[in-house]
């Protein structure tokens, strides 16, 4: 049976706060990158943060929703308490909100689409759409293994790519451009995206591990309930090891030492990669699932700070 909470609270619970730095992490890098590049531009890059943060709090309230209609959240279930299944907030009410916060974001996106033009508009529309059908809609993905690849993509590879996409895209090109001018999404781009992806994903690999009983009697096929524990554990540790392999290729790329500072993030991913590999428990993988958020959140910052370092550090 659920405690009593206020309704504040409740909604503080539907919005996951703690997962905010997570959104925040590839816009940092993004802009590290932009920085060291010499396009850095301070207005795209904020409404870029408030949108990537808008983002994931409306996805974060779809699944709370969907998952409670569609029955995959249970009593149970080990993770943190769902304000739907758990009948703190109406879902009406939970709905609602999920689409005043993407509409909300588009309403932000707006500029990012008068500066970015169409390219910027279909992966804001994707974005939503994909924040949606993950667990909503008639064939929500997230229920079919593809929900490792969504996050990869639009938590990682987008959302880094974008964030430098709209900040060098004004040094060359008028207002609402209708294609990617060159040199807007260079190849650094995507491969600065890739830790953020790892990292991304590997904190969704630590959910679907915890949840793949409860995910599997209620016909939710994650990737997890799809390959097992070992193999998800695999999965885990290949994400967590790419995000450290692309900081020394951009120092072999003349990056500078700086670059290499993820690397003092190493002994937190030990600890976190201990427990994952041990554990499948709620009580010790809920609290591995928030480190690997801070995990995520660390090394991007001292990535983006190495990105934008001169390259004699």
């Amino acid at each position: 049976m659920t405690a009593a909470v206020s309704t504040r609270k409740a909604w503080l619970m539907a919005a996951r706060p703690q997962t905010l730095p997570a959104a925040a992490a590839p816009v940092l890098v993004g802009t590290g990158l932009a920085v060291r590049t010499g396009v850095f531009d301070p207005l795209p890059a904020v409404v870029a943060l408030v949108g990537a943060l808008l983002l994931q709090i409306g996805t974060n309230f779809a699944n709370d929703y969907y998952d409670a209609v569609r029955g995959a959240d249970t009593e149970d279930r080990e993770g943190f308490t769902r304000v739907t299944a758990g009948g703190l907030i109406d879902p009406g009410a939970v709905k609602r909100a999920m689409y005043a916060t993407f509409g909300l974001s588009i309403l932000v996106g707006t500029y990012l689409v008068y500066v970015g033009g169409v390219p910027i508009l279909v992966v804001g529309l994707a974005s939503v759409a994909a924040g949606i059908t993950y667990t909503g809609g008639p064939l929500p993905y997230g229920y079919r293994g593809l929900g490792d690849v969504f996050v990869f993509v639009f938590f990682g590879l987008i959302a880094v790519a974008g964030t430098y996409y709209v900040q060098a895209v004004g040094a060359v090109a008028d207002p609402f451009p209708l294609g990617v001018p060159a040199g807007t999404v260079p190849a650094a781009a995507i491969v600065a995206a890739l830790p953020a992806a790892g990292l991304s994903t590997a904190i969704l690999v630590i959910n679907n591990i915890r949840d793949r009983e409860t995910d599997a009697a209620s016909g939710k096929r994650t990737l997890a309930v799809v390959l097992g524990y070992r193999a998800s554990r695999i999965e885990w540790s290949a994400l967590v090891g790419l995000a450290y392999a692309i900081p020394v290729v951009f120092f072999f790329d003349g990056y500078g030492s700086a670059v290499l500072a993820p690397v003092l993030t190493v002994p937190l991913a030990v600890r976190i990669s201990a427990t994952v590999w041990r554990q499948h428990a709620g009580d010790a993988l809920n609290p591995a699932l928030e480190r690997t958020g801070k995990l995520l959140f660390a090394h991007s910052v001292l990535f983006a700070t190495g990105l934008a370092a001169p390259a004699v550090l």
